[in-house]
């Protein structure tokens, strides 16, 4: 089983200051933590910056494997 992940912290600036990890695992999954509540959160509870910073990191995760593949079957 493949269990390779990127772990990312990005902390937000705005009013509510979350605390966020967003683990990328390599085959698809993804986990997003808000570390001050200790609680799992969805995309969908993302707003304003912290929702641009997971939406650019998924773009580059998801141009990262399209490019291992093509490198593997090349």
């Amino acid at each position: 089983m493949n269990n390779i992940c990127e772990n990312f912290r990005y902390l937000e600036n705005e009013r509510s200051g979350r605390d966020l990890t967003f683990k990328f695992y390599a085959d698809g999954r993804l986990i997003i933590i808000d570390n001050v509540a200790e609680e799992v959160i969805t995309p969908k509870d993302l707003k304003g910056a912290s929702k641009d910073f997971y939406v650019r990191r998924r773009i580059a995760f998801i141009k990262n494997q399209l490019r291992a593949s093509q490198l593997k079957y090349a």
